[in-house]
């Protein structure tokens, strides 16, 4: 998210998609119910939390109290089911890897010049807003392996994202750095992700990658009364996470 914080979102879904609530205790015998009846393969959910974020993963299942995920990229994680509201259906497309491939071997294909399937160097032509988004990042001179892993870790591809601290779309716009760069519709795909990326080369052209990572997290003002990487364990998990995606 740009301005201050970490990016967590809010998304907006329509009247149709499937809800299941999670806040209360009557709730999970239900979620439990509909766990059970399911096939392997769940379709892909939204999880809200209580905090107002979201996450979209591939599928979740209940084990006793906790909530057990499995990651659009691999692996799994779980969270205790008082800390999530509600699960909703994710109305996003996604496009499937061409091969399964471990959350070991994801990361470990990010090291320079590798070719795996999951490498971003070699998948953003298959991901969601890819011709946008190379457009953006040619004209601006930025990596668009660092704007698709950007997108990534701040909505993860949903143009409807939307944080509790007002930051919107796809990039997280905040109101500030919307108006700056005269963005009159920030979940509009298209002109959000030229705002974003025009706001991260501006950041590039005062920062390494590194710090203007944390500049976009946290906002530049942070780093700079900090004189660097700001002690934010969230910044901080921002800008490894998105170093380690495109390889550096």
């Amino acid at each position: 998210m740009t301005g201050s914080g970490h990016a967590s979102q809010t998304s907006a879904r329509g009247s149709g998609s499937r809800r299941i609530r999670l806040a209360g205790r009557r709730t999970w015998p239900l979620l439990a119910a509909l766990v059970l009846c399911a096939p392997s393969i769940a379709s892909a959910d939204i999880l809200v939390f209580t905090t107002g974020r979201t996450m979209s993963v591939a599928s979740s299942r209940l084990e006793i109290d906790r909530l057990v995920v499995t990651l659009r990229e691999g692996g799994e994680a779980s969270f205790p089911r008082a800390l999530i509201a509600r699960i909703d259906q994710d109305e996003v497309p996604y496009p499937s890897p061409v091969t399964e491939v471990a959350a070991e071997d994801a990361v470990a294909s990010l090291a320079p010049g590798a070719t795996g399937p999951d490498t971003l160097g070699t998948v953003p032509g298959a991901r969601p807003f890819a011709e946008l988004i190379a457009t953006s990042a040619a004209t601006y001179g930025v990596d668009v392996r660092l704007v698709h892993a950007v997108i990534e870790a701040e909505s993860n591809y949903q143009p409807r994202a939307r944080s509790a601290k007002g930051a919107k779309g796809l990039m997280q716009l905040m109101p500030a750095t919307a108006r700056q760069y005269a963005v009159r519709d920030p979940y509009d795909p298209r002109t959000n992700i030229d705002a974003g990326v025009r706001h991260l080369k501006d950041l590039l052209t005062r920062f390494d990658v590194g710090l203007a990572l944390a500049a976009y997290n946290a906002g530049e003002a942070t780093v700079r009364r900090f004189g660097g990487l700001p002690p934010y364990a969230e910044t901080r998990s921002y800008v490894s996470r998105i170093l380690r995606r495109v390889g550096r």
